[in-house]
């Protein structure tokens, strides 16, 4: 089932979008029945269950961390992650750096723009970023290479929303871009869209999708 399922996805995604299959709250042996099927690309959004998995599963999978991540927690997945999607804010930018430096690894990353109607502690509001941005120490970081931008709409069915959220995202990527890295080849993610919106976000230039449920069905939260 999960193969078939995969198998529908990438035949329904352009060759230019990256697909994250998200993994969490899943078994080993679901990941590896992915693997089988060709996929590499998985998304956890807790350290010690992605530290976990990457422990007894193969060693070229590519672990995207998706979720909220602490400060601290960091040393533990500089060694390997392959993107991490949500740094929302300067501090856990720096300290992302400086378990690159200690791993002689340029550590791959996204900015995380709140772009959702609805109350969220993570991401940076475009101001914000902007404002970060411009004051300029980010520049000094060279073991941390900011490859893009994330975002998540709002949970609802108004696909109109959803679309102008995925469109908000879209701009500040473009805005970034032209700002701040015109020329920079690396700067090319738009990692939006999953499970219920993926094919809006698609249409409005996401480059990753992270899709869970239906890859490996409904989660058992306990």
């Amino acid at each position: 089932m999960i193969a078939e399922n995969l198998k529908r996805i990438r035949e329904e995604l352009p060759p230019h979008v990256r697909l994250v299959a998200v993994s969490k709250t899943k078994p080993a042996t679901d990941v590896m029945e992915a693997y089988r099927a060709g996929q590499r690309d998985f998304g956890e959004n807790k350290v010690q269950e992605m530290v976990a998995k990457r422990e007894e599963l193969p060693s070229d999978i590519r672990w995207h961390m998706i979720g909220h991540l602490q400060t601290n927690k960091v040393k533990y997945i500089a060694p390997f992650v392959h993107l991490i999607h949500s740094v929302d804010s300067f501090k856990l930018l720096r300290t992302i750096d400086k378990e690159g430096r200690k791993n002689d690894r340029v550590l791959d990353v996204l900015l995380e723009v709140h772009i959702a109607r609805e109350p969220s502690k993570y991401g940076f509001t475009r101001e914000d970023l902007l404002a970060m941005l411009r004051e300029g120490a980010w520049r000094q970081l060279d073991h941390v290479r900011i490859c893009g931008v994330m975002g998540m709409a709002t949970f609802t069915d108004d696909t109109d929303q959803v679309r102008e959220e995925f469109r908000t995202l879209r701009h500040c990527f473009e805005e970034l871009r032209e700002e701040f890295f015109a020329g920079a080849g690396h700067f090319r993610e738009i990692s939006m869209g999953m499970s219920g919106d993926y094919r809006i976000a698609v249409e409005e230039g996401s480059t990753i999708v992270r899709i869970g449920t239906l890859i490996f069905g409904e989660r058992n939260y306990l």
